[in-house]
C-alpha cells in the first residue's frame, strides 16, 4: 500500500533568505547554497532544507510561512488515496530527480509529496 516514508524536506519563508542561509552556514556549519541544504541519509535518499523569500508564492494557496515535503514510495498510489479521501490534488510535476504533487492539509499547510527518481513502488 502506498505510504509516506518520512520527511523529505522543510521549507520556510524569511524576509531575508540570504541572511538566514548565512546564519545556518556560519552558526551550524551547514553546507548551504542558493537552494538550501541537502542532507544525505544513511542508506540512501536525502532531505532538503530551504528558505524562500517572504514574498514567495510557492506555498500558495496556503497562507502559512512554511511547507512540508513528504517522501512517498508510490506517487500514483498516494494520489489515488488522497483523491478517494476527497482531498484536491493542487498539481503534479515530474522532474529528472523525481515526481512531485501538492495538496493542502486540514489546517491550511501546503504539503509537497515527493517520490525520488528511480524509486520503485514498495509492495
Amino acid at each position: 500500500m502506498a505510504k509516506v516514508l518520512g520527511i523529505g524536506g522543510v521549507f520556510f519563508k524569511a524576509a531575508d533568505p540570504a541572511a538566514v542561509r548565512d546564519w545556518y552556514a556560519r552558526v551550524l556549519g551547514m553546507d548551504v547554497n542558493e537552494w538550501g541544504c541537502t542532507f544525505e541519509a544513511t542508506g540512501g535518499g536525502s532531505q532538503q532544507w530551504s528558505v524562500h523569500a517572504a514574498t514567495s508564492d510557492y506555498y500558495d494557496p496556503s497562507t502559512q510561512p512554511f511547507m512540508i515535503n513528504l517522501l512517498v514510495d508510490d506517487m500514483d498510489g498516494i494520489l489515488e488515496r488522497v483523491r478517494a479521501a476527497g482531498v484536491e490534488v493542487l498539481g503534479r510535476q515530474n522532474e529528472t530527480y523525481g515526481s512531485f504533487a501538492w495538496l493542502m492539509d486540514p489546517v491550511g499547510v501546503k504539503l509537497e509529496l515527493w517520490q525520488a527518481a528511480g524509486d520503485a513502488p514498495v509492495t
